[in-house]
């Protein structure tokens, strides 16, 4: 005697497989979604345009013999400038770009001692690949690198 469709294996193991791949689907598509890579920016017309600018600004602080490191100790960054030209140590904007992840990008405003040294004190150490730019208040110089964090090392930013 034939059994009902419901009692047979056959149909709730296909039946499962359709399931269960579904639900993987849902679940991949819920990961990909809240952890996206911007990889691509938005405004790439607007960056391509700047690259020459950064160019000049560049030029100019090898012309002033600028030459910056940059190192971390434990939830601190610390930046040494050589002044080269400069009257004195001016204030300086510090940019720090993440490669892949945008929104822990931040900039910093911050002051030398009289060693030419300049502490960002931060919640959390930095952790991975990282772009630092440095450039005064008035933008006429930029000392720009990409560094690996934690780093006990002086990295010399390399334009």
């Amino acid at each position: 005697m034939e059994q009902p469709w419901y009692k047979q294996f056959w149909p709730w193991f296909l039946l499962s497989l359709t399931v269960g791949v579904s639900m993987l689907t849902l679940v991949r598509v819920a990961i990909l979604t809240n952890h996206s890579v911007h990889l691509v920016t938005e405004d790439y017309y607007k960056k391509g345009k700047g690259i020459n600018v950064d160019i000049s600004r560049v030029n100019v602080a090898e012309e002033l013999g600028l030459k910056a490191t940059v190192r971390s100790e434990d939830n601190a960054v610390v930046i040494q400038l050589e002044k080269g030209e400069l009257a004195h140590y001016p204030a300086v904007t510090a940019m720090f770009a993440h490669r892949t992840l945008p929104d822990r990008d931040f900039t910093k405003l911050v002051t030398s001692d009289a060693f030419g040294q300049y502490r960002i004190t931060l919640d959390n150490g930095l952790q991975g690949p990282w772009f630092v730019e440095l450039s005064p208040h008035d933008e006429h110089w930029l000392i720009q690198g990409r560094v690996e964090f934690p780093t006990e090392q002086s990295i010399k930013l390399s334009n």
